[in-house]
C-alpha cells in the first residue's frame, strides 16, 4: 500500500482500496481522463474530480515528506534531535503544525534574543519565566559581573528578549493567536492619499475606507483589495483585537502577580507586538489569498469547461464576420472542414457607409460559397453588423441579380464570443496556419470556426485570454495553469477527437499524447493519408503500447471498417463486444443497430477478473449511441431590436440576453448594448443561491429585468427574479 493512502482516504472520505489503486495508476503514468473512463473497476468508479483531488493531495504529501527530511537533518546536525521529537515529526502531515514544531530549532538570523543568548542570559530568562524569584534584579546581578552585559537593566532586557522569542515560538501561543484571528480578524483597506484622486484609483473606490471580518470576505473582494494594494492605490492589513490577544497570551504564560510575572507580562506584550502579530498577520494574509485564489480558479475552470463544451454547429459552410466601424468588417468564407475559401472587407457602417456595396459583396459570397451559417463576433459593431446581415438576408437592399445567379441562401445567423480571437490571430499557431494572411483575416477565421466547433478552436488559445475568468492575473499562476490544463484535457477527452480531422493543438490534449506524439500523428496522416483503423496508431513513430492504451479510446474514426473504431469503446474491450455479437448470432454492426438484440444480452456472464459491470454498462451505452457528442444543440438568438445602446435602457424593461461570464458574486449578461450587465447572485432566482452555476450556464439564453443603470460609470444592474 502507498504510504499516503490512509491519509488521503481519510481526508477525502474515500475507500482506501480505491485510493491505493488510483495512486498506483497515477504512478504508472495514467492520465486522469483514462483512469476515470476505463479503470472504473480499480477505482470504484471515482470521477475525475475525485481522482484529481487524490493526485493533488498526493503531490502535497510528497512535498511535506521532503520538507520533513530537511527538518530532521537540520535538527540532527544541530545535536538537538530526541526520539520523541523525531516521532512527532514522523507522525505530522500538516504543513503548518510541522513548521511550528521546527520553529524553535530553525537557524535564525541574528535576533535580539540570539544576542542575549550569546551573552549568557538564557539561564536568567529561564529563571524569570519560572516566575519563582522574589527579586529578579538581585538574581540578574550574577549575570553582569565579568560579562559584557554592562548592567542589571541590560541583563533583564536581554532575558525579556529571550522570553519574547520563546513565547512567539511556542505552539500554544501560535495556535491561540490563530484561533482569535480565525474568529475575529478584520481585513482593513485604506486608500493611499496621494493616489485618491487619480483615474486609476477610481476602480477601487469601493475599498477606499473598507473593513469587514476576514472570514466573511468573499474571494472577489479580497482579490480586488490585493490588486489595489499591488497597484499602490490601497493599503491592506489584517488584524485582531490586540487586547484580547495579549490577555490570551498572558493567561498561557503569566502566573501570579510577582515581580517576575510583571517582567513576563512585559515580554509577552513585546512578543505579540514585535513577533507574533506580524507573523500571524502574514500567515493569514497568505492563507486568505490562497483560499481566494482557489475559489477564483474554481470559478474560472467551471466557466472554461462550459465554454469549451459549448454547443457546436458541426461541419457546415460558414461565413465568419469580425465586425468593426472605421476599419470595416472582415468577412471570411470557410468550407465544412473550416478551410479558408475567400476573404474580403466590407464597410456597411459609419464613417464609410458603403452599405449597398457591402450588401452586394455579402450576397455574392453567400451564393458562390453556398453558406449555411453566419458567425458574427460579439465585439465592437456586433449589433449593427447583425442587423445589416439580417437586412441583406431579408432582401431589404434590393441587390440586382440576373437569371444565372444561384438562389440566395438563408443561413442561420449566430453571435459568437470573440474573446481571445485577437490573441490567437497574432500567435505562432495562427501564423503557421495562415502565413500569408494578416491578423484580421485570422481573427475572422477563428470566429467562424468557433461556431463550427468551439472546443477544437479554443484549445489554440491560452485559457487565461478567453475572457471568462475572475481576477485570473492575480491568482497563483502555477496553480491556475495546472487547473486550466486539466480542464481542457478533461473536455477534449470527454467529447472525443476525430483522428482524421483533429488539429495538432487538439490532439495535444488527448490522453497520453502531448505535443511530440500529436505532431507525429499529424505527420503520419499527411504521409499515409487518413487512418482507417485505430490499430494504425501503433505505426506512428514513438507511439508505444503505453501511449496507445492511454489515447486509443478517445480517438474516433467515423466510418471505419470496424464500427467500434468510431465509438468510445476501448480496443482492449473489442473482444468482449465481438463475443456478445457471436452469442447473439449476429455481427457487431447488427448489435449496434438492433436494440432488441442488445436487450437479450446478460451482462453478468461477461464479468471477469479484469472486466466488471461498470465497464460492461459503459460498453452497452456506447453500442446504443456510438460516438455520441455529449454537447448540446446550438440555438439561434436575437436581441431586442428596440434596444441598441445603454441610453435606450429603462428601468423595468424585460430583455433577452446571453450569459457571458459567471463569477461567485453573480453572472454577466450581454443584452446587446455593448456593455454587459450584472445579475448579482441575490437577483438570480426567487430563492437563496449559493453558487450562480446552480442557476445559469455560460452562453445560456436568459430573460432579465433592467434593475438600475449607472450612466456615469456605464454599469447596468439586472435581475432574473420573477422574470419568465
Amino acid at each position: 500500500m502507498n504510504i499516503f493512502t490512509k491519509h488521503i482516504a481519510q481526508a477525502l472520505s474515500l475507500p482506501e482500496t480505491a485510493v491505493d489503486n488510483t495512486l498506483a495508476l497515477l504512478e504508472q503514468g495514467c492520465t486522469i481522463p483514462f483512469i476515470s473512463r476505463y479503470r472504473k473497476e480499480k477505482t470504484g468508479a471515482l470521477n475525475e474530480v475525485q481522482i484529481a483531488a487524490i493526485s493533488d493531495m498526493n503531490e502535497r504529501l510528497k512535498e511535506i515528506s521532503k520538507r520533513k527530511e530537511t527538518i530532521v537533518k537540520t535538527i540532527t546536525e544541530a545535536g538537538k534531535m530526541t526520539p520523541e521529537l523525531q516521532q512527532r515529526i514522523a507522525d505530522c502531515w500538516d504543513a503548518t503544525v510541522l513548521e511550528d514544531i521546527y520553529l524553535p530549532f530553525r537557524p535564525k538570523r541574528r535576533t535580539r534574543a540570539q544576542v542575549a543568548r550569546e551573552q549568557g542570559l538564557e539561564p536568567l530568562a529561564t529563571l524569570i519565566m519560572m516566575q519563582r524569584e522574589a527579586n529578579p534584579q538581585e538574581t540578574a546581578k550574577r549575570f553582569v559581573d565579568g560579562t559584557n552585559v554592562g548592567s542589571v537593566e541590560n541583563a533583564i532586557a536581554g532575558a525579556k528578549d529571550i522570553i519574547a522569542e520563546m513565547v512567539s515560538e511556542d505552539e500554544r501561543s501560535r495556535n491561540a493567536m490563530r484561533g482569535i484571528f480565525r474568529r475575529n480578524a478584520m481585513i482593513i483597506s485604506k486608500v493611499v492619499k496621494a493616489k485618491k484622486d487619480t483615474d486609476e484609483a477610481q476602480k477601487f473606490s469601493d475599498y477606499f475606507d473598507w473593513q469587514e471580518p476576514l472570514r466573511r470576505c468573499t474571494s472577489h473582494r479580497l482579490l480586488a483589495m490585493r490588486r489595489g494594494e499591488t497597484e499602490g492605490v490601497l493599503r491592506v492589513s489584517i488584524s485582531a483585537d490586540d487586547t484580547e490577544c495579549v490577555e490570551k497570551l498572558c493567561r498561557l504564560h503569566v502566573r501570579g502577580f510577582g515581580k517576575c510575572s510583571r517582567l513576563v507580562t512585559e515580554a509577552v506584550e513585546d512578543s505579540y507586538k514585535r513577533l507574533l502579530k506580524p507573523a500571524i498577520e502574514t500567515e493569514f494574509a497568505a492563507m486568505s489569498k490562497e483560499k481566494a485564489d482557489d475559489e477564483a480558479i474554481l470559478v474560472f475552470t467551471e466557466n472554461l469547461r462550459q465554454l469549451l463544451l459549448s454547443a457546436p454547429l458541426g461541419q457546415k459552410r460558414v461565413m465568419g464576420v469580425d465586425p468593426g466601424f472605421r476599419t470595416g468588417c472582415k468577412v471570411v468564407c470557410l468550407d465544412a472542414q473550416g478551410n479558408l475559401l475567400h476573404h474580403e472587407a466590407i464597410f456597411p457602417h459609419p464613417p464609410v457607409n458603403k452599405q449597398m456595396q457591402a450588401a452586394i459583396s455579402v450576397e455574392k459570397m453567400l451564393r458562390k460559397h453556398h453558406i449555411e451559417a453566419i458567425a458574427i463576433g460579439n465585439g465592437t459593431a456586433s449589433r449593427e453588423t447583425n442587423d445589416f446581415i439580417k437586412d441583406v438576408l431579408a432582401g431589404r437592399y434590393a441587390v440586382p441579380t440576373d437569371d444565372n445567379d444561384a438562389p440566395l441562401p438563408h443561413p442561420q445567423v449566430f453571435t459568437v464570443s470573440e474573446d481571445g480571437a485577437s490573441i490567437y490571430s497574432a500567435s505562432k499557431i495562427a501564423r503557421e496556419e495562415f502565413p500569408d494572411e494578416d491578423v484580421t483575416v485570422r481573427g475572422a477565421v477563428s470566429i467562424g470556426r468557433r461556431l463550427m466547433d468551439p472546443l477544437a478552436e479554443l484549445v489554440k488559445i491560452d485559457p487565461k485570454s478567453i475572457g471568462v475568468g475572475q481576477y485570473q492575473h492575480d491568482v497563483d499562476q502555477g496553480k491556475l495553469k495546472k487547473s486550466l490544463d486539466q480542464t481542457v484535457e478533461s473536455c477534449v477527452n470527454m467529447v472525443g477527437v476525430n483522428l482524421n480531422t483533429a488539429s495538432l493543438h487538439l490532439l495535444m490534449y488527448v490522453s497520453g499524447l502531448g505535443p511530440a506524439l500529436a505532431k507525429n500523428i499529424v505527420d503520419y496522416r499527411k504521409e499515409h493519408g487518413a487512418f482507417t483503423s485505430r490499430t494504425q496508431l501503433k505505426k506512428v513513430p514513438r507511439l508505444g503500447p503505453a501511449a496507445f492504451e492511454q489515447c486509443a479510446g478517445f480517438l474516433r474514426i467515423p466510418g471505419a471498417k470496424n464500427p467500434l473504431d468510431g465509438s468510445a469503446v476501448h480496443p482492449e474491450s473489442y473482444a468482449i463486444v465481438e463475443q456478445m455479437a457471436n452469442d447473439c448470432g449476429c455481427t457487431v454492426v447488427d448489435l449496434m443497430k438492433d436494440a432488441e438484440k442488445r436487450k437479450q444480452i446478460n451482462l453478468k456472464q461477461y464479468v471477469s477478473d479484469a472486466v466488471g459491470m461498470p465497464t460492461l454498462n459503459d460498453i452497452m451505452h456506447e453500442l446504443e449511441k456510438p460516438g455520441l457528442d455529449p454537447r448540446e444543440q446550438i440555438e439561434e438568438f436575437e436581441f431586442d431590436p428596440s434596444v441598441q445602446t445603454i441610453d435606450d435602457l429603462v428601468e423595468g424593461m424585460i430583455l433577452p440576453g446571453i450569459v457571458t461570464n459567471i463569477t461567485n458574486f453573480g453572472a454577466f449578461v450581454d443584452i446587446g448594448v455593448h456593455q454587459d450587465g450584472l445579475v448579482h447572485v441575490s437577483q438570480l432566482a426567487d430563492r437563496y443561491v449559493k453558487d450562480p452555476n446552480q442557476v445559469v450556464k455560460l452562453h445560456q439564453h436568459v430573460r432579465v429585468r433592467v434593475k438600475e443603470v449607472d450612466f456615469r460609470r456605464q454599469r447596468i444592474s439586472l435581475s432574473m427574479r420573477g422574470v419568465k
